[in-house]
Parts: C-alpha cells; sequence; structure tokens
C-alpha cells in the first residue's frame, strides 16, 4: 500500500466509522467521493478497487464477548463506581483512539471495551478499603490478541484507581522487550528506551497513546532496555509521588528478577514508602500455564517462581492476579484447595475464568490443520506441507554436538518459497509491510546457530544469482532461478500468474532479506523499529525463544520440525496463527506429518473447551466445576504427561458422555494382530447369531451400517480385544465399566459401522463369514516399525474418517446438527464447511461402535521396511458415545505419569532449559 493509498485509506476509514451499516456501495462512493482531492490524483483505479475490498474485509470482521464464569457470590462494583464518578476513562480513551487509528474494525474495538469491562468488573474494587486478593484467567487464542486485551484492562485499572501494575511477560528477553514496547505505545506513551540513554533522557519521545495526550503518563520502572533493578527504582521514588499517576512494571519470569522486585517492595514497605504497598496492585501474568504453575518435584526454580508470584501478590493488601493464556490445561489442574504456610493460596483462577472469542479473520488452528485439509488424501492441503526428508540431515530427536553438513531439501524449497511470496506481497502493494519466515528446528543453540549460517549461505547464492541473472531474457536458465520458478508453479502461479513480474521483483527481496538466529546465545536481536520506509524482511531461526508469545510480524513462511503431544508445547510453538490480511494465500507451513495430525486433534479440543466455557456460563457454573469438567475430558489424559502433574500413579476420572474414543495406537506384533484378528470373526459370527446378518446392513457413507445390536456383543468384543498399552484412552477396563454401567438403559442397543470403503486398490476385500469388507488405509508414524507399534498418522490422526460418526442418525437429525453448528459459528448456508464430528456425536441417541480394519500404507515407510508391514489389515475399533443422562458419572482411569512422559514426550516440553539449551 502505497503512502496515498495509506492516507486515503485513513480518511474513508474515519467516515465510515461514522456509518451504522457500511455497504459495498457505500463504501465505493466514499472513496470515490475523497479521491475527488487534489492530493489523491496518484490513486489509481486498480488500487482504489483493492483498497475497497480490503475496507470490505476489514469490516466485516467482528469478534464475540466471549464467556464469563465466576464465584456464585459475585457482587459487581464498576457500574455503581462509574455512576459516582469515580471513574474517568482517561488511559481507555486513549488506547480506544489508538486501536480507532490501527484501524480496527468498530466491532472489534466495541468488543474489547465490552470484554475489558466484564474483567475488571471482577477484579478487586480499588475503592474497596478492606483487605482483598482477587485471582482470575482469560483464555484466548494463540497470536489472536491477548497482549492488546491486557493493554486495554491495564488502561481500563488504572483509571479505576491501581496505581501499581506489573505484568509478568514470559521467560525470556526478547518478549519481555516486546511486550515492554506494546506497554509503552498502549499505555504509557513514551518510548522508554530513551530513559536509558543520557542524551535524550530528558527530551521524551512520545508514542502511541502519547500523540494524543501525554499530560499523566505512568511513571515506568522498566524499559524496553532493561528489565527491572533495583538502584533504578529507587533513583525514581521521588517521580512516585503520591501516586496520582499509576506505576507500570514489565519484568521477565524469572527468579532472580522476582527476588529483586519483592526485595525492593519489603524495603519500601516501612516508612515514607509505606504507602507504596497499600495501594491496589494489579498483577498481568502473560503466559500463565508457563513456569508459573507449582511442581512438586524437577527444576527447582518452576516451584520457586510459583512461590514468588504468591509471594509477591502477598505483600499487598489488596491485590489482583489476572492470568493470560491461550493454552490453559495446566492451570486448570491447579488444585483449588492448594495451601501453604509461607505462600497462601495457590494460582488456581477461583474468582473467574474468562473465554475471548477470536475475530473472525484469524487464522488459527481450524482454518489451517481442518478446514485446510481436503476430504480426498489425494489432494494437496491449503496452507501445509510436509517435512519427509530431514532424515540423517537433521532428525527430529537430536543430539547438541549434531554436525549441521547441509539442510533438508525442503528447507530450501521453504526458503525460496519464503523470497517469492516476499515478491508478490511486494507487488500487491505491502513493500511497506514486515515479512517473517521462521525456521524452528532443534532446541540447541548452536544448531541453531548453524542452521543461520547455512541459510545465510544459500540466501547469498540466491542472491547472487538474481544480481547476475535475474534481468536476462534467458533468465531461467540459471538454476537458482529455475528452482525459485518452480516454487512459483507449484504454489504462487494463482496468486500471482505472470512470472516476469515476480521474476523482476526478487532482487529488492533477495537484497534486503536477512537470517537472524533468535535465541539466549546469539548477540543478534529481532528489531521490527529498525527498517526505514520498507519493512523487513527476516528469517527467523530459533527454538524456545519462537515457541511462546513473541510475534513474528508479517509471518508468511514457517518451517517447524518438531514434534510434542502436549497440548500447550504444540499450540505455543504455532506462532504462525494470528492474522494475515491480503496475504493469507500466500502462507504456508512445512512440519512433519505426524505433527500436522496431533494440532488437528488439539484444534478439535480447544474449540471444545471454548464451548464447554459458554455451556457452562449459562449454567451458571463456578470456575471450580469449569476445572472438573476439563480435566473429566478424554483428551485429558494428554496433559496428565506434563511434569505439571507431579509424579508416580494419576487417578483420573473421565467422562465418556458425548465424547469418542479410538484405537490410534496399534501393537506391530505378530501375536497380538492374528490375536484380534480373531477377536473380530468372532464379533461379526456374533453378530450373524444376534439376527443381524450381511444382507440386513445397510450401506451408508463409510462403510455397513447396522442398528440395534445388543450391548453383549459389543461387551465380548471389547473384553478380548489386546488394547496395546501405549494407547492410553482405549484401555477396555474403563470403558467397559463405564458401558456396563448403562447396559439397562441408554447403552442396551448399538449402532454398529462396519468402517469399508466402496472400493480399494490398495487392499483385497476381506470376506468373512459372509461379511464382504475393504479395509481402509491409513499411514502409520515414520519410526513406527523399530519401536513395533503402529501410530496411526496422516492428516487428522484418527483411524475414522470425517463425519463416520453421523451414521445411525436420520436425515432431518444430521441437517439440525449442522444448521445449529452454522449458526453457532456465524456462518452463512453457502459456507462450504468441514463439520466436526462432535456436532452429530451431541445427536446420539445410540453409541455407535465402529469396527475398523486397517491397510497401513508404504507411504513414509522406507523401502527396506516394506517387508515389515503387516501382509493383511489390522484390526481397531472406535466408539462415539452420546450425551449421557448421567453425564457427572465419570470412570477412573489409573496413570502411570512415567510411562506418559515415555510416550507423549517431556524433553521437548517449554519450561525453561539448561544453559545449552535456548
Amino acid at each position: 500500500m502505497t503512502d496515498k493509498v495509506a492516507q486515503l485509506d485513513g480518511m474513508v476509514s474515519q467516515l465510515i466509522a461514522s456509518q451504522d451499516r457500511p455497504t459495498e456501495e457505500s463504501i465505493r462512493e466514499t472513496i470515490a467521493t475523497v479521491r475527488i482531492l487534489p492530493i489523491f490524483s496518484e490513486v489509481t483505479d486498480e488500487d482504489a478497487e483493492l483498497l475497497a475490498r480490503e475496507l470490505e474485509e476489514r469490516i466485516g470482521i467482528s469478534m464475540g464477548i466471549g464467556a464469563v464464569i465466576g464465584e456464585t457470590d459475585f457482587k459487581p462494583w464498576l457500574s455503581d463506581a462509574r455512576a459516582d464518578g469515580l471513574i474517568e476513562p482517561y488511559y481507555w480513551n486513549r488506547y480506544r483512539k489508538l486501536l480507532e487509528q490501527k484501524r480496527l474494525p468498530k466491532d472489534v474495538v466495541t468488543s474489547t471495551d465490552h470484554v475489558t469491562d466484564r474483567i475488571l468488573d471482577r477484579m478487586g474494587n480499588p475503592s474497596d478499603r478492606t483487605a482483598w486478593d482477587r485471582k482470575g484467567m482469560v483464555v484466548g487464542h494463540v497470536q489472536s490478541g491477548k497482549t492488546a486485551n491486557y493493554t486495554g484492562l491495564v488502561c481500563k485499572a488504572a483509571d479505576a484507581g491501581y496505581r501499581l501494575i506489573v505484568v509478568i511477560a514470559g521467560i525470556h528477553n526478547n518478549l519481555r522487550n516486546q511486550t515492554q514496547a506494546r506497554i509503552d505505545e498502549g499505555f504509557i506513551g513514551r518510548d522508554t528506551g530513551r530513559l536509558e540513554m543520557a542524551e535524550t533522557r530528558n527530551r521524551p519521545r512520545y508514542i502511541g497513546v502519547g500523540t494524543f495526550d501525554h499530560r499523566r503518563s505512568p511513571v515506568s520502572l522498566t524499559t524496553t532496555l532493561r528489565d527491572f533493578n533495583k538502584g533504578t527504582a529507587t533513583t525514581n521514588t521521588s517521580e512516585i509521588g503520591s501516586y496520582s499517576v499509576p506505576v507500570v512494571l514489565v519484568i521477565k519470569k524469572n527468579y532472580r528478577t522476582l527476588s529483586n522486585l519483592i526485595d525492593w517492595l519489603r524495603e519500601h514497605s516501612t516508612g515514607r514508602y509505606s504507602e507504596m504497598v497499600d495501594q491496589p496492585m494489579l498483577l498481568i501474568d502473560d503466559e500463565a500455564d508457563n513456569a508459573s504453575i507449582n511442581i512438586q518435584y524437577g527444576r527447582d526454580e518452576v516451584s520457586r517462581i510459583n512461590g514468588q508470584i504468591r509471594d509477591l501478590l502477598g505483600l499487598f493488601q489488596r491485590s489482583c492476579y489476572v492470568g493470560y493464556t491461550a493454552t490453559p490445561f495446566a492451570n486448570i489442574f491447579i488444585d483449588p484447595d492448594s495451601d501453604d504456610e509461607v505462600y497462601k493460596q495457590d494460582l488456581f483462577p477461583r474468582h473467574f475464568i474468562i473465554g475471548l472469542d477470536a475475530p473472525t479473520n484469524y487464522f488459527g488452528a481450524r482454518k489451517v490443520f481442518i478446514d485446510g485439509i481436503p476430504d480426498d488424501d489425494g489432494e494437496r492441503p491449503q496452507f501445509l506441507r510436509y517435512i519427509d526428508d530431514n532424515g540423517d540431515l537433521l532428525p527430529v530427536k537430536h543430539k547438541i554436538d549434531h554436525d549441521i553438513t547441509a539442510v533438508p531439501e525442503s528447507m530450501l524449497y521453504a526458503l525460496r518459497c519464503f523470497i517469492v511470496a516476499r515478491a508478490i506481497r511486494n507487488l500487491r502493494g505491502q513493500k511497506n509491510q514486515h515479512a517473517s519466515m521462521l525456521v524452528n528446528a532443534s532446541r540447541f543453540t548452536g544448531i541453531q546457530n548453524l542452521l543461520r549460517n547455512r541459510l545465510h549461505q544459500h540466501l547469498k547464492a540466491i542472491e547472487d544469482a538474481v544480481r547476475v541473472d535475474g534481468a536476462k531474457f534467458d533468465a531461467d536458465n540459471n538454476p537458482e532461478i529455475a528452482e525459485l520458478k518452480r516454487c512459483w508453479e507449484d504454489e504462487y502461479r494463482d496468486a500471482w500468474p505472470e512470472w516476469d513480474d515476480v521474476r523482476e521483483n526478487l532482487l529488492p527481496v533477495v537484497a534486503s532479506a536477512t537470517v537472524t538466529a533468535v535465541n539466549s546465545s546469539s548477540s543478534e536481536s529481532l528489531d521490527y523499529e529498525a527498517g526505514g520506509e520498507n519493512g523487513l524482511t527476516v528469517i527467523a531461526v530459533g527454538g524456545f525463544s519462537l515457541s511462546r508469545g513473541l510475534t513474528l510480524e508479517g509471518l508468511t513462511v514457517s518451517y517447524f520440525l518438531r514434534n510434542s503431544l502436549m497440548y500447550d508445547t504444540l499450540m505455543q510453538m504455532g506462532r504462525w496463527f494470528g492474522y494475515r490480511q491480503n496475504y493469507e494465500d500466500l502462507c504456508r507451513i512445512w512440519m512433519l506429518r505426524e505433527a500436522s495430525s496431533w494440532y488437528a486433534h488439539i484444534a478439535e479440543a480447544t474449540e471444545e473447551l471454548q464451548l464447554e466455557l459458554k455451556k457452562m456460563e449459562r449454567a451458571n457454573a463456578t470456575p471450580e466445576q469449569f476445572g472438573l469438567a476439563v480435566r473429566s475430558h478424554p483428551s485429558a489424559l494428554m496433559v496428565t504427561a506434563r511434569n505439571k502433574m507431579g509424579s508416580g500413579q494419576k487417578h483420573l476420572m473421565v467422562g465418556l458422555s458425548n465424547n469418542f474414543v479410538e484405537t490410534t495406537r496399534l501393537g506391530a506384533g505378530e501375536a497380538a494382530l492374528n490375536h484380534n484378528r480373531k477377536v473380530r470373526d468372532r464379533f461379526l459370527a456374533s453378530l450373524s447369531r444376534n439376527g443381524h446378518a450381511p444382507e440386513s446392513a445397510q450401506q451408508v457413507s463409510g462403510g455397513q451400517l447396522l442398528s440395534g445390536v445388543p450391548f453383549e456383543v459389543v461387551d465380548d468384543f471389547l473384553r478380548d480385544f489386546e488394547n496395546h498399552p501405549d494407547s492410553v484412552l482405549s484401555a477396555t477396563d474403563p470403558i467397559r465399566r463405564y458401558i456396563d454401567a448403562r447396559r439397562n438403559e441408554e447403552m442396551s442397543e448399538w449402532d454398529i459401522l462396519l468402517a469399508s470403503l466402496k472400493s480399494s486398490d490398495e487392499a483385497e476385500p476381506l470376506e468373512i463369514d459372509g461379511w464382504n469388507i475393504n479395509p481402509i488405509n491409513r499411514s502409520i508414524g515414520p519410526d513406527d516399525l523399530a519401536n513395533n507399534i503402529l501410530t496411526i498418522s496422516g492428516s487428522s490422526a484418527r483411524v475414522a474418517s470425517r463425519g463416520m460418526e453421523k451414521a445411525g442418525l436420520s436425515p432431518d437429525r444430521v441437517h439440525q446438527a449442522e444448521a445449529d453448528y452454522r449458526e453457532e459459528r456465524n456462518l452463512g448456508a453457502d459456507a462450504k464447511v468441514n463439520f466436526p464430528d462432535r456436532v452429530y456425536r451431541a445427536r446420539r441417541e445410540r453409541p455407535l461402535f465402529m469396527l475398523f480394519n486397517v491397510s497401513i500404507k508404504k507411504d513414509g515407510v522406507d523401502d527396506t521396511d516394506h517387508h515389515r508391514l503387516p501382509d493383511k489389515p489390522v484390526v481397531g475399533w472406535g466408539i462415539s458415545f452420546p450425551p449421557s443422562a448421567r453425564p457427572d458419572q465419570k470412570v477412573e482411569y489409573i496413570l502411570n505419569t512415567t510411562k506418559l512422559r515415555e510416550l507423549f514426550g517431556e524433553d521437548d516440553s517449554d519450561e525453561g532449559a539448561p544453559d545449552d539449551e535456548e
């Protein structure tokens, strides 16, 4: 977008903001009216039309107000305080103007205003002089604007009378610095970095909200260049004075920093400074699930941080703790009754939990890993590309001294795609915007630095080729340029159909692009403010520092060679989530196929968690009840593997009502496979004996359906089936106890789906006791055969295909389930939707048992191991449980957490790292 178009955008946006219901016609009329001004004579009709489309998209963006659950005796105070004239919205009004200046849609600004009111109202009333402490949590989405939300909350808290505000911003310096810059812009209004430089100390530079009004700028005891320092803070105590303005600190989640702050506050809690700890204090804990959770064993500093946060809160007579996170699983597992003589109550959000809705233009997990995955396995996903060539060059699990002699070809292809995508963005008028590529392929800083060097070498080779041959008529004969053209042909031809245009714009991209290592051992920094008129073009190589909180501006291409089955670890590593206005179609993400399948699973689980919040809000539930509901979800089994859950055996009560379980891990041993094939054969024979012969089966999408099958037939199968211990959720004993308790009521009769393809080119049809079944085809993990296990992999990590859970539902029920989902997500009748199976499950009256005969694909299995694949289909199963009349009755899973950590991985967690790691 050129400067003139940007200026036109600003003027038109303000005029449109005054319209009650802008339309396509009114937007174009407004643009045409403003374009009459002589200053816009350079704006072409094409520029005007592109602006009109962007405004249509921007105005169409909306954001719901989320869900709130809190304690039963909640007493609102905010409305009365405003009515009594106790609150002047000085800081909030400045921030609202900033959001409008950034051209956020009106609905998004309005929703932010509303939801921050709801949070503030549940915090302590700063006008109440009696002692109080409040604890709450705000659940957002990864990279969806949580920082913007809590900046708005900080502004409103300051307006209400909170005079000391502490923001704890992650465990790495670069995230703390980035958060400080956001607070500078949205709350303080000054560039705090200038306070560190003697030549500019007395000449403040007003930024953000300070450009509107800087008369009452808050005092900041930290800057963009420096974390909290006792000496610096002491010299500023005179500025604090009578607390006519709020004091703010943005600190790293580090035990030394917290210790210094606590010591300083204790030193200044007596005498003439005693007023400091008498002030109402707000503590914002960003990434609250990381390092803030109390661990009973393991790394001392993590438990120490938990104790220090509680100690810090305990210094104040009036304090409020608000944790922000997109992955609240660990926080929900905090014992709400835990107490300690020294540190008092733990950080369980006992007073409120608030769920934030993401705006409709949010580029999230569902869009990438569910809606972006085609139904046909032969089609390519919209955004995902799979890594299958890392091999010995860069194994997922490698040692700290692994030698990087070369990088996988897929990484080089991703680099070339980034260059081409940046050129297209420039052609679209986004030259002044930032563009980033993420490379997260190792946890070790030394290897990250080597990857940085290798990518720099390849980038310079590309630059040399473009400089020498890029302008020649036969440029495509140059091997490097030919590879760039191949990327354009394979990935971006539809985005920009003229290769010559792209080629002519390559040189400015490669000439300005830099490769930066983002880790604790690198002297480089990721400074997006360092650019001039043009945005930065940067390839950021890192690990833990790129895994939490840090925003990569204009992230377009991601290369992610990491693996973990922990929900919060994986989701937080997803830096590619966020907003990609006008370049979403250019975004590409490279990752392991297995990792992508887990993201799909997590997308469903986190979506269900947000829906659970809304359901419990309607039921007036408390945070403790919500915690119980989350813990009892089958997906919670994956959370228990984290060290936050303690050691030894865990007895986890799981609810199966309205849930789905299946065998995603199967033993590869021939004895177990043959045993389960015999169990299958007896099951099919039992169906025939109970009046459900093959000719009575109904042909449906996904296979052959039988209805009204008695409980005993399913129970006998589960009793005899040999479940692999690594398939934790499908352990048959807890499931059999659950269905046995309902055998005479809601589980007396079952629907049975014998999964079968219409035809199969990959496996011979099975003929068993009169049944003709075409096995389904599934991939397995790349290392499975070596570990004697078959882990169902692929795009969904599920054995069941999408839509199978609708089997047995009437057409009316299917239609109503889909209509309800469209309404829930504000989707039009014509919108293409990949309906999650949970919408059908909720409409079931009978449980659905699925029998799978799985032919293992050779894809992803080394040629030398093909002979080790099972020569016959392997047997698995799944159950779709309908909503129960007794949903609160759970079944007990007894889990060995040592085994769970072995299965789901803990060494790649985000709880900090030794000195040789980032």
